[in-house]
């Protein structure tokens, strides 16, 4: 991963931005997986680091939506909210500990990813 490191401090703020754009879901339905995307299409020409954190970030986002909709059909089995809380507090961690290593330029990768976008 070591070909992914960041050649200038505008890469890194990039990256973070994909990282970060995903509160945008707080506002905007499904902003958590519009943010990220449209950083990467915007950026990924420009520098493979911003290519490689905006890729992660979506997937990551595409994965945790999934993984949402499955907890949120679980609350009927009373499981529900617990697993939609307990998500909600990884998704948080995650996408923090992902802004500080773009932050420093390294790479990041989301655990529990399916990746979509290779």
């Amino acid at each position: 991963m070591n070909e992914y490191l960041a050649s200038s401090k505008e890469d890194r703020t990039w990256a973070m931005v994909a990282h970060l754009s995903t509160l945008s879901g707080s506002f905007i339905p499904l902003g958590n997986v519009l943010g990220p995307l449209i950083i990467w299409l915007i950026k990924r020409e420009g520098s493979a680091f911003v290519d490689a954190h905006g890729k992660e970030a979506l997937n990551f986002n595409l994965s945790i939506t999934i993984y949402a909709a499955i907890s949120t059909v679980l609350i009927f089995v009373l499981i529900g909210a617990v697993l939609l809380f307990g998500l909600f507090v990884f998704w948080i961690v995650c996408m923090i500990l992902a802004c500080i290593k773009a932050n420093e330029g390294n790479m990041y990768r989301y655990p529990l990813t399916i990746r979509f976008i290779k």
